[in-house]
């Protein structure tokens, strides 16, 4: 009798190779789900005083707090947010451009689960403004 634990296995027609594919494949469903994006939340601009809330059922952000401007609160500064590819974190909207006086088509993306890049493209520019997520009690 064989001490090889993977006799039985072998003997009843399976291979570690399909072992090994089958546990690829549960780890990449898994993690895909893992790294799906609750994006939901309050959102401090990386360089400016300014909170905006992101609501994911309504896919709509609002500002919430705005030292600078503060006639800004209550403004509606992204919408129409969806899902492009929940795996890669990626979704897309319209984000209000102050300078344009309209709303501009961005794509939003989350490195990581407290951090979103918004990007606008225009021509062959393209203007990238980060956000992190912070505690609801930050904003008072």
């Amino acid at each position: 009798m064989s001490t090889n634990p993977f006799t039985f296995l072998t003997l009843t027609g399976f291979s570690a190779r399909i072992i090994q594919y089958a546990l690829i494949l549960c780890t990449l469903l898994f993690s895909s789900l893992a790294f799906s994006t609750d994006i939901s939340g309050i959102w401090k601009h990386a360089k400016s005083p300014a909170w905006i809330e992101v609501r994911q059922e309504t896919g709509i952000a609002t500002v919430v707090r705005n030292d600078k401007f503060p006639e800004r609160v209550g403004r509606e500064i992204l919408k129409t947010i969806k899902t492009a590819n929940p795996q890669q974190s990626l979704w897309h909207g319209l984000f209000y451009v102050e300078k344009l006086g309209g709303y501009k088509r961005v794509e939003i993306s989350f490195p990581d689960a407290d951090r979103m890049l918004i990007t606008a493209k225009k021509g062959l520019f393209s203007h990238t403004v980060e956000w992190f997520r912070v505690n609801s009690k930050a904003i008072h």
